[in-house]
């Protein structure tokens, strides 16, 4: 499985944009090209904010409004998206962050999303999920932890050239290492 974390416009050259993101995605897109035969399902997560979300900046948190449901920034990076859907392999998107008083910054944080995707990988018997996407520092380390606890049996690869972050990659690599990944 490869399993892209949040890659949506907001967060590559909209309101909380990720340096290296838009390179990093487009990258991404011309990865997925060219290694489709490796991966049995794409999932793509997305923040899915409702507009009174309690971590933007407006309602007392520590963001920028970003991924509003719905809206132009919430969308998946066009490229990476086409490019996932002309592999022909099965494409599934899960939302997270779609509750205004909840934080997630993890896909495996939202019920829904987490009981989904969960009982995809085990009714596929996926044994290795590669991983990366925005912020490689933010909810794609955490989407890591909690898969790596919920998953134990599943290996975790992250793709770090797709993995960009807000603090130049410096605590994914950290993690990585101590975990040996």
């Amino acid at each position: 499985m490869l399993l892209i974390i949040d890659p949506q416009v907001d967060f590559i050259d909209g309101t909380l944009p990720v340096p290296g993101a838009p390179e990093a995605m487009d990258a991404l897109a011309g990865y997925i090209a060219d290694n489709s035969d490796r991966y049995e399902v794409i999932a793509l997560t997305a923040d899915w904010h409702p507009a009174d979300h309690h971590s933007f900046m407006d309602n007392g948190g520590e963001w920028p409004a970003h991924c509003v449901h719905d809206s132009a920034g919430a969308a998946i990076w066009p490229a990476l998206y086409d490019a996932a859907l002309e592999t022909g392999r099965r494409v599934e998107v899960y939302h997270k962050g779609d509750r205004a008083e909840v934080e997630e910054y993890s896909v495996f944080q939202n019920p829904r999303s987490r009981e989904s995707l969960v009982g995809l990988i085990r009714d596929l018997g996926i044994t290795d999920i590669d991983i990366c996407g925005l912020a490689g520092d933010v909810c794609v380390l955490s989407s890591l932890r909690n898969g790596l606890t919920l998953l134990p049996d599943v290996k975790f690869h992250v793709l770090l050239p797709y993995s960009p972050s807000l603090d130049g990659g410096t605590a994914l690599a950290s993690f990585i290492e101590s975990r040996k990944l």
